[in-house]
């Protein structure tokens, strides 16, 4: 086989331009990317500021729903309010706080939106933490 000069510069003239046609298809299947990564991770933060003030209000509900039995809830949930706004108020849009109450067990339920990043995906998180009353239980002996 002979080289052909003029066939090699046919062919480099007909990739010309593919790369610039690659970084068009590909840049918006990145960016893509990249913004869902971020709304993981606005997702996966507010869900850990939602457990943690859960938490917060679940401790203070069980510590004073035996010695304030109309008020546990009012605590609870000013409690759980207050670690909301120390955690994350910008990250946690619209937070719902509800006291929880069946039988011996006490806590709240924390049902926020996550702030969204891409537009159309709109994330909701919901933690919940109960546990029992304490109370003081004198020795018997």
């Amino acid at each position: 086989m002979r080289h052909r000069p003029g066939l090699s510069r046919a062919r480099r003239q007909g990739d010309r331009g593919s790369s610039t046609i690659e970084f068009l298809l590909l840049t918006p299947l990145l960016v893509g990317i990249v913004f869902s990564l971020v709304q993981f991770g606005m997702y996966y933060f507010a869900k850990q500021v939602t457990e943690a003030a859960a938490q917060a209000g679940a401790r203070k509900a069980r510590a004073t729903a035996e010695d304030y039995p109309n008020g546990w809830a009012d605590a609870a949930r000013t409690t759980t309010a207050s670690r909301i706004q120390d955690l994350g108020p910008a990250l946690v849009g619209d937070p719902s706080i509800t006291p929880y109450a069946q039988g011996d067990n006490v806590g709240v339920v924390v049902t926020a939106d996550v702030v969204s990043v891409v537009p159309w995906i709109h994330l909701h998180v919901t933690s919940r933490s109960v546990g029992p009353i304490e109370r003081f239980i004198p020795d018997a002996g």
